[in-house]
């Protein structure tokens, strides 16, 4: 008994197929790649400008023959309540696990899911930044 080879052939159609999503799928991927690139030359464009521009300040404020002691903050008021404190980063971030957590608990008791954790996760992150307040020192 002879057995033959039975090659397969296929139509144009699943050739324009599989070369389309080829296609698709590279443009996908060069859509992701020039959002990244976007990103990262606006945020080197906003650090450019920001530091020419205070440069560009500072030098003319020392043209004029004024103090450019301005641009210093003092150090007892820059430690004091500062923006990014730790401790306030910190209790934020404890703050919004805790509300994906209860969030979690009430989806599961019967709150719509889509609603129970943006709403804990605010409250509760909001409890954290109030914590914040009331444990850091005032001056």
């Amino acid at each position: 008994m002879v057995t033959k080879k039975v090659k397969k052939k296929c139509n144009r159609d699943e050739k324009k197929l599989s070369k389309g999503k080829i296609l698709i799928i590279k443009i996908q991927i060069m859509e992701v790649l020039i959002a990244f690139i976007a990103f990262f030359a606006m945020l080197f464009g906003i650090y450019y400008m920001y530091y020419t521009t205070r440069n560009k300040e500072r030098l003319a404020l020392v043209d004029k023959g004024a103090d450019a002691s301005v641009f210093k903050i003092p150090k007892e008021k820059s430690d004091s309540r500062r923006l990014f404190h730790p401790l306030k980063i910190g209790l934020f971030m404890v703050g919004l696990g805790i509300g994906v957590a209860v969030g979690y608990f009430v989806g599961k008791l019967g709150m719509h899911p889509g609603a129970s954790y943006p709403s804990m996760i605010f409250i509760f992150g909001g409890l954290g930044l109030l914590v914040y307040y009331l444990v850091s020192p005032k001056k």
